[in-house]
C-alpha cells in the first residue's frame, strides 16, 4: 500500500492530477483514520501504523488536487467523508467493530468499482499502472496475513474483498494492454488496404 501510494503522490506531482479522483483519496484518509482507531482499540502498532504512514501521503494528493479551488470539490469532500461514516462509524455503533470493519471492505472495494468498469468499458489504459495494482494487491496479501494470525476475521475478510478488487483491476489492465499490442492501429489498416 505505501508504495501505491508513493507511486501516485510521485505521478501526480511529476504529470499533473489528471483523472485522480479527489472523492477516492478522501475516502482514503477517512478510511485511515478509522482503522486507526480501530488499531487503537486492538492495541495494535502494525495497525495504527499502517494507516498513519499513508494518511500524510494521501494529504499531500488531496492538496494537489485542491479541494477548496470550487464548491463542487468542497461538496465532493463532504460527501465522501459522509460516505465513509455511513460505512464505518454506524455500523460500528450498531454492530462492533465488525460491522464497521465490514463497512470498511465494502468502501475500499467501492473505490476500485469505477476502475474496473472503465477497464471492462475502454480499452485505452493509459495511466493505469499494473505495478501498483499489483504492489496493493501484494500489500493486501500481508495485510491478509497479518489479520489471520491476529485472528481478525472481520478485518481478514474486508481485507480479502479489497484484495479481490485489486487483483482485478491488475489483470484487466495487463489484458487490455496485451490486446492494444496484438490489435492493429486502424489508421494503419486503413493505409494499407487504400
Amino acid at each position: 500500500m505505501v508504495w501505491g501510494t508513493i507511486a501516485q503522490v510521485r505521478r501526480a506531482r511529476r504529470l499533473g492530477v489528471e483523472g485522480v479522483s479527489l472523492a477516492t483519496w478522501t475516502l482514503f484518509i477517512s478510511l485511515g483514520c478509522f482503522w486507526i482507531t480501530y488499531g487503537i482499540d486492538q492495541n495494535s502498532a502494525i495497525i495504527i501504523a499502517g494507516s498513519a504512514l499513508l494518511i500524510p501521503m494521501q494529504i499531500v494528493i488531496v492538496l494537489l488536487l485542491r479541494p477548496w479551488h470550487s464548491r463542487a470539490s468542497v461538496r465532493v469532500v463532504a460527501q465522501s467523508l459522509l460516505f465513509s461514516f455511513a460505512l464505518c462509524v454506524v455500523p460500528t455503533f450498531f454492530w462492533g467493530w465488525p460491522g464497521g470493519i465490514y463497512g470498511a471492505g465494502v468502501a475500499a472495494v467501492s473505490t476500485r468499482v469505477p476502475q474496473i468498469i472503465e477497464l471492462v468499458r475502454d480499452p485505452d489504459v493509459t495511466g493505469v499502472s499494473v505495478r501498483t495494482w499489483v504492489l496493493v494487491s501484494t500489500g493486501s496479501v500481508c495485510w491478509m496475513i497479518f489479520y489471520q494470525n491476529a485472528r481478525l476475521w472481520a478485518a481478514l475478510e474486508a481485507t480479502s474483498f479489497s484484495f479481490l478488487a485489486s487483483v482485478a483491476i491488475a489483470l484487466l489492465a495487463v489484458w487490455r494492454q496485451r490486446r492494444a499490442r496484438v490489435m492493429p492501429n486502424p489508421a494503419e489498416v486503413i493505409f494499407t488496404q487504400g
